[in-house]
């Protein structure tokens, strides 16, 4: 796994106008080398704030969006079309103003689908899913995703990881149901762990006071089940977008700062 990198942006807007035109940068990289990309999202307001900045930034029509593959880390199991879930955020932040192929885009089952209330077996339908798309170059029974987005919660979860809990602990599945998480919604699905280090690069995302203790924490050696967002680490790279505020009880030495 990679060595975790820092970078500090005076501000959240900042933060978010950086990061959308590094992932633009990682994603054109990647079409130009293999034909495609594969980039899983991240709920949240650091997340969807991200892709607010990406569909305002000019160099976005650099993209083929028709050759990039769309997965999410987590989402809240609620019905379709409800505000609260991810996929009805990254529609309304990006999404549906880019011409996407819709057989690309690999939403997680919402609540009112086929599983119904069975939240294990649609996360068991999203691990199969990913498993479909993986080929034999792949590390996993997940295709090799460019870049894997994470916002860190005050708590230093990650995707629907949250610390102790049983979800953080899983070794062998791609995709867990979460049950009973200690933010609503209760019950959600995630990639676990060994999914999430499969990723070529993850970006940990954090703006905000109330982000600092969570980032100190994880950037401080703990363990990943006591602090999950030590865990999420890219097979090439492991890359914190900070701002000002997230990385305020970190010690100088640990980063350059990215801007005045």
């Amino acid at each position: 796994m990679s060595t975790p990198q820092l970078v500090v942006h005076r501000d959240k807007e900042l933060m978010a106008e950086a990061a959308a035109a590094r992932l633009i940068t990682k994603i054109v990289d990647a079409q130009a080398s293999r034909g495609h990309a594969s980039v899983v999202l991240t709920g949240g307001r650091n997340g969807n704030g991200l892709l607010a900045a990406l569909a305002k930034a000019p160099a976005r029509d650099a993209i083929d969006w028709g050759r990039l593959d769309l997965w999410w880390g987590d989402e809240r199991y609620l019905p379709e079309g409800d505000p609260d879930r991810n996929y009805t955020q990254a529609r309304e932040a990006l999404l549906d103003s880019v011409p996407l192929d819709p057989a690309r885009v690999h939403p997680m089952p919402a609540s009112d689908g086929p599983y119904g209330a069975d939240v294990d077996a649609a996360a068991a339908s999203y691990a199969a899913e990913l498993a479909k798309a993986a080929g034999p170059e792949d590390h996993a029974e997940v295709p090799e995703f460019d870049v894997l987005l994470l916002g860190v919660g005050p708590d230093t979860h990650v995707a629907s990881l949250f610390p102790e809990l049983p979800a953080v602990r899983e070794t062998e599945r791609t995709v867990v149901g979460v049950h009973g998480a200690p933010k609503p919604p209760p019950t959600r699905t995630s990639l676990t762990l060994p999914a999430i280090r499969t990723a070529r690069e993850v970006w940990l995302l954090a703006a905000g006071e109330d982000k600092a203790e969570a980032v100190a924490i994880a950037l401080s050696g703990a363990g990943e089940v006591q602090a999950p967002a030590a865990g999420a680490q890219g097979r090439a790279r492991t890359l914190w977008l900070l701002d000002s505020a997230a990385a305020a009880d970190l010690p100088r030495s640990m980063y350059p700062p990215a801007s005045p």
